[in-house]
């Protein structure tokens, strides 16, 4: 959910003169939006579920939700391929290495709160543990592993210190003609479990 503009950000605010700040801004931000995100489609589910009738067949809201969860992934997989390729960054990128942390938090808040792909990956999975039952603690791993990804380029200049000033703008070019791949093979592998679970249940 964060192949595109949200971790290519992140490598642009890792290169600034500033890094640090800006760097631990925007994760914060990205980690405040996608557990709300998460979390509010996981307590709405629940409510969903709990609210939901038995028959022969097994739970009718869980078939529901995992009909829902499906469309969405739909969705997301085809808006990502449709935007797949863009000619150049935006030019609102070229900005970033001179952000605040303040500009820096709140891009976090939205880009990870307001792209469809992100909105609907963050949904898909806090539907998911809630409609199998799951405490909502289930949603911290993909909620900590989305984050790390986020903050990865600034865990790289630590690591690498000046070598990563070398290596970070030529991953971030690459990211922006490849992302889109990236994004795919995780709605991809979200959607196969989606199915799965409709036709074992």
């Amino acid at each position: 959910m964060i192949a595109g503009p949200q971790i290519i950000s992140s490598f642009f605010f890792a290169t600034s003169d500033n890094w640090k700040g800006t760097s631990i801004a925007y994760v914060l931000g990205a980690l405040i939006t996608i557990t709300f995100f998460v979390s509010a489609a996981y307590f709405f589910t629940k409510g969903v579920k709990g609210g939901g009738s038995k028959n022969s067949s097994g739970n009718s809201s869980g078939h529901v939700i995992d009909f829902v969860i499906l469309a969405l992934l739909l969705f997301a997989a085809v808006h990502t391929f449709l935007g797949r390729k863009t000619a150049e960054l935006p030019k609102w990128m070229g900005k970033l290495q001179t952000a605040t942390p303040r500009f820096a938090f709140t891009l976090g808040l939205l880009l990870l709160g307001i792209f469809p792909t992100d909105i609907v990956s963050s949904i898909s999975v806090g539907a998911s543990m809630a409609r199998d039952g799951n405490p909502w603690s289930y949603v911290l791993p993909f909620v900590l592993l989305t984050v790390l990804l986020v903050a990865t380029p600034a865990l790289m200049v630590v690591v690498m210190g000046k070598r990563a000033e070398i290596l970070l703008p030529k991953v971030r070019n690459w990211m922006n003609d490849n992302s889109w791949v990236v994004n795919e093979a995780v709605l991809v592998f979200f959607i196969a479990m989606t199915l799965n679970s409709l036709l074992g249940g």
